[in-house]
């Protein structure tokens, strides 16, 4: 004898709910009755669908109650109540009071108020940890936007070189001449700056025994 009857219109909405809707609890309400149905057992439908036994004997019992109720509304959950929202309200008014001043007279090491400073403000306020999540939705609420600051590369100082230590090897090649008194052969080699087109020695070679003598024009 089955442990679960459907009436065959039942049986045909249940299976439109499980191949159609969107609503995913539904789906799984659906299938579970569906495979009561069908002489499965309770604890094989709630394997199957990876919760507990309990849950399945729960689902039968409210369809089984709601008989005079549409097929859709057997399966639909009861009406969430939810925790009321105090933290909510609590961070929207601890924002509201100190939006506008800057956060270093609360003795931030900031100019501009981000979601972890308002969040350690409230508790030092209240004495009330509220999460991230309330404080973003909480600025929202109060239709205030909230962004990261944008980072942009600084551009490189043409007098790098000096301002590190070094030698800006492309100014002294074009803005001095070279003198040499050499008893020996040099090799010196050039590369051209492919953005800007400025050549720059790439290698230069001289002898132990050359005299360099080097004189701006």
């Amino acid at each position: 004898m089955a442990l679960f009857k459907l009436t065959s219109r039942a049986d045909i909405l249940l299976r439109e709910i499980a191949r159609s809707n969107t609503n995913a609890r539904q789906v799984r309400r659906a299938q579970a009755l569906l495979w009561l149905h069908e002489n499965h057992t309770a604890s094989a439908v709630a394997q199957r669908l990876g919760m507990s036994w309990r849950t399945i004997q729960r689902w039968k019992r409210r369809y089984q109650e709601r008989a005079q109720d549409p097929v859709l509304a057997r399966i639909q959950e009861g009406q969430h109540t939810g925790r009321l929202p105090h933290q909510l309200k609590l961070a929207r008014k601890e924002i509201e009071r100190v939006w506008r001043r800057d956060p270093r007279r609360y003795g931030f090491r900031a100019r501009n108020w981000t979601v972890p400073i308002l969040r350690c403000l409230i508790h030092r306020r209240t004495t009330t940890w509220v999460s991230r999540s309330t404080v973003r939705r909480a600025l929202r609420s109060l239709r205030y936007r909230y962004k990261r600051p944008r980072l942009t590369l600084a551009r490189r100082s043409p007098t790098w070189r000096q301002e590190k230590g070094g030698l800006n090897t492309v100014s002294k090649v074009e803005n001095a001449r070279f003198v040499f008194s050499l008893t020996r052969p040099f090799s010196m080699k050039f590369r051209r700056c492919e953005p800007c087109g400025r050549l720059s020695v790439n290698k230069l070679r001289f002898p132990s025994s050359a005299n360099i003598v080097t004189s701006a024009f």
